[in-house]
């Protein structure tokens, strides 16, 4: 069965889809992207889309999903590389992708990640204090 190769960097896991994903490929890749996030603990997961040409209403909903189930483990979700024509689909088909961050490339993506997870590390400890102070 094929798969989409995950990598770990890191706290990130990244993912780089190379071919057009039919619809069990995109099943494969939701089921082991959220394993792999549960098994390693990442904090963000980056999808570079980059050589993706066309997407349709089911693969907006998977990224969407991989979004949601990411949140609810800790870990924030971005795509990469989205091209032009894919972005206006998404938007003709009515599709916002809540909860998916963008960014044009990996490095804009990885940066993007970075700060996002030390925002929710400031957070965190901001509550720490704020619970130390409530005893």
């Amino acid at each position: 069965m094929d798969r989409i190769p995950i990598l770990k960097m890191g706290h990130f896991l990244l993912v780089t889809i190379q071919v057009d994903l039919y619809d069990r490929l995109a099943l494969t890749l939701e089921n082991d992207l959220i394993s792999m996030v549960s098994q390693t603990g990442a904090r963000g997961v980056l999808i570079d889309i980059s050589a993706v040409s066309i997407v349709d209403s089911f693969m907006g909903r998977i990224l969407g999903n991989i979004a949601s189930m990411s949140r609810i483990m800790d870990a924030e979700t971005v795509v990469v590389g989205m091209q032009p024509a894919v972005a206006i689909t998404l938007v003709e088909l009515g599709l916002t992708l809540q909860g998916v961050y963008t960014a044009l490339n990996v490095e804009k993506g990885m940066e993007l990640l970075n700060s996002k997870m030390d925002t929710n590390l400031e957070q965190e400890e901001d509550e720490e204090d704020q619970d130390d102070r409530n005893d």
